[in-house]
């Protein structure tokens, strides 16, 4: 399972990075608004774990332009604001569970573990994601074209996954290293060159049609060749 976190509060955000990554998760944190929305959107995680008051963009305002683009991850917020007026607007604008501050480590894990039971992600890991002659098993981490299959590394996984969901779509280095090694990683853009190499060996082993094309100063694109 995968989870965001987004929270402007640095020691507070490494606490339940901990905390998730002690159960298992893979846990990104965000310390903005606008970063937090950027990566959100992308569509790679299991469950949000959202403050409601961030710079740049607040939590509520975020919840609601992710919600309003059609985005269904199962979101907790998780904030100061405790008044009724502040919970009604949270769930209104689209949060599954509101959860105050301060809070007990033992209520937010059964909080998560509520909505990814709700939202089907406990099974996630039996949906076979499929992208032009592709299809990528989560619960195997095998890649297989027709009758060929390749198993991943996690990385390489987490960074294929991104490819075929935006499939057509370019992406930046700095969103691949965002959204794959995480918004506090060290990783550098020789850490993306390296797996997309990694990539494009599997892909040619496979003999699929699909290709990860280099977007000059840009980043990278997953398309057919024509």
């Amino acid at each position: 399972m995968r989870i965001l976190i987004i929270e402007d509060e640095v020691r507070l955000a490494s606490t339940l990075s901990e905390l998730m990554r002690r159960q298992g998760y893979t846990a990104d944190v965000c310390h903005d608004g606008l970063t937090g929305l950027d990566n959100a959107a992308s569509g790679i995680y299991d469950l949000i774990v959202l403050d409601g008051m961030l710079p740049g963009l607040d939590g509520f305002s975020l919840l609601q332009q992710l919600r309003g683009g059609g985005h269904t991850t199962p979101v907790l917020m998780l904030t100061a604001r405790s008044d009724v007026e502040d919970r009604v607007r949270g769930l209104d604008s689209g949060a599954d569970y509101y959860l105050t501050k301060p809070f007990e480590a033992q209520e937010l894990l059964a909080c998560v573990r509520l909505l990814l039971r709700r939202s089907g992600g406990e099974s996630r890991t039996d949906n076979t994601i499929a992208c032009a002659d592709l299809r990528l098993e989560p619960g195997t981490f095998l890649l297989c074209c027709a009758e060929r299959s390749v198993r991943l590394s996690r990385r390489e996984y987490d960074l294929m996954e991104l490819l075929m969901r935006n499939y057509k779509h370019i992406l930046t280095k700095e969103q691949l290293l965002v959204k794959v090694w995480g918004y506090d990683s060290e990783a550098e853009d020789n850490n993306v060159e390296v797996y997309i190499s990694f990539l494009r060996r599997k892909l040619s082993h496979l003999h699929s049609a699909a290709r990860i094309r280099t977007v000059r100063l840009v980043g990278y694109c997953l398309e057919v060749e024509e």
